[in-house]
């Protein structure tokens, strides 16, 4: 029989999961939204400063127990996607064309 407090602990493991899920898809909402004025003002996608302050600022807040090369590459992917996602509106929005 499993001990009553590992359930616990997945229990609220998975609703963090379910909550994280829901503010990454806002953010990649926003990063939509962001790649279409950026598109409109025809400014370039990636912006490397931009990026390195996106990592300071996460680092910044990161208190721990992940250590900071652990928060860096998942960012890293969170950081890749909304890249590939900033390039989709654009080159969707170039194809309504």
């Amino acid at each position: 029989m499993s001990d009553p407090r590992i359930q616990k602990i997945r229990d609220e493991i998975d609703e963090i999961d379910v909550e994280l899920l829901r503010l990454l898809n806002h953010r990649a909402s926003l990063v939509l939204k962001l790649g279409a004025i950026k598109h409109e003002l025809g400014l370039k996608l990636f912006d490397p400063d931009r990026e390195e302050e996106i990592y300071r600022k996460v680092a910044g807040h990161n208190e721990g127990p992940l250590p900071a090369d652990s928060v860096n590459r998942i960012y890293e992917r969170i950081i890749d996607e909304s890249r590939r996602l900033e390039r989709t509106e654009v080159y969707d929005k170039q194809e309504d064309r």
